[in-house]
């Protein structure tokens, strides 16, 4: 992407909804087509539309001019990576806890961003509106584990697409306060900002906020916890967080959704452990380039895994 803007003209190939069918036209995300119309930048037969849910004919001709990725502000810094797996088109991180995925007010540095620029020199994807970010997704600053970020446009999409359609395989590993009853089960609850608290999410009624769907089983009964893996079909922002809390089994550790029991309270003093104990422990999905399937796991860190033992697991 270069100049002022990329024009992409072309026709469209499928009727249906504006969104989907420009999105199987041109290549981009449908996320990323309805930005561009709400930016009011795709016109259909030479007339600006905004409508994503508007129903076009085969045929017709569209144009959607898709603004040049604006200059990032954030700097390049030597901060060492565990880098899983790397290609020329996206690269796999296992994130320790404590490191923000990307620079926000209060974090200008320091973030895994500002690790990739170094790591990369720059070949990170500018798909997403602001020059080499290459995040498609992200995970809290004080859970670890794996994430995908891309280098290119072309991987951006095809991943962005296999997130929207929930394909992608994603399993955290978390330590909860009680243990749930039954063990396993499935979590339904749409995901919104709180109407009481910005910097929380809250469960809200459907229609309201976004879908969300959490798969859990308990790994291992502890003292007064369990170790539980959560198997996302959705991934909304504090997603696992919300939807255990919402069953009165919150995250030991959670500043935020939860609070610790009393008589665990020493046991994470003398250990030091001040995060919420979830681990993003495994990631699968289709390489968006080669079209292989690509699955990595990540071991439980340290300071969680020494939680677990001593709360009476191994």
């Amino acid at each position: 992407m270069g100049g002022i803007e990329d024009i992409i003209d072309g026709t469209i190939a499928v009727a249906g909804r504006l969104d989907k069918a420009l999105a199987e036209a041109s290549g981009l995300s449908r996320e990323r087509v309805k930005a561009l119309l709400d930016e009011g930048r795709i016109a259909l037969d030479g007339k600006d539309v905004r409508q994503a849910s508007l129903k076009v004919a085969e045929g017709v001709a569209f144009t959607i001019r898709v603004p040049a990725a604006a200059p990032l502000a954030t700097v390049a810094q030597d901060i060492p990576l565990a880098v899983v797996y790397e290609d020329e088109a996206l690269i796999v991180i296992d994130k320790p806890a404590g490191m923000v995925v990307h620079p926000a007010a209060g974090n200008p540095d320091g973030t895994l961003v500002n690790a990739l620029l170094h790591h990369c020199r720059g070949a990170l994807s500018g798909i997403g509106g602001v020059a080499r970010p290459g995040i498609v997704h992200r995970i809290d600053k004080d859970t670890s584990g794996l994430l995908v970020v891309v280098k290119s446009d072309v991987a951006h999409e095809g991943l962005a697409r296999q997130f929207a359609d929930h394909s992608i395989v994603r399993a955290y590993k978390a330590v909860t306060s009680g243990r749930p009853m039954p063990a396993a089960g499935t979590i339904r609850g749409a995901i919104a900002r709180s109407t009481h608290d910005r910097k929380k999410m809250a469960l809200v009624e459907e229609g309201r906020g976004k879908h969300a769907v959490t798969h859990f089983r308990t790994l291992a009964p502890l003292d007064g916890a369990a170790l539980v893996e959560c198997r996302l079909e959705t991934g909304r922002t504090h997603q696992v967080r919300v939807h255990l809390a919402s069953i009165g089994h919150a995250l030991l550790g959670d500043p935020v959704y939860g609070r610790t029991p009393a008589k665990l309270r020493p046991l994470l003093q003398r250990l030091g452990f001040a995060r919420q104990a979830l681990h993003a422990a495994e990631l699968g999905f289709i390489h968006p380039v080669r079209g292989e399937m690509l699955h990595f796991t990540s071991p439980t860190p340290v300071d969680m895994q020494e939680l677990i033992v001593e709360l009476g697991g191994s």
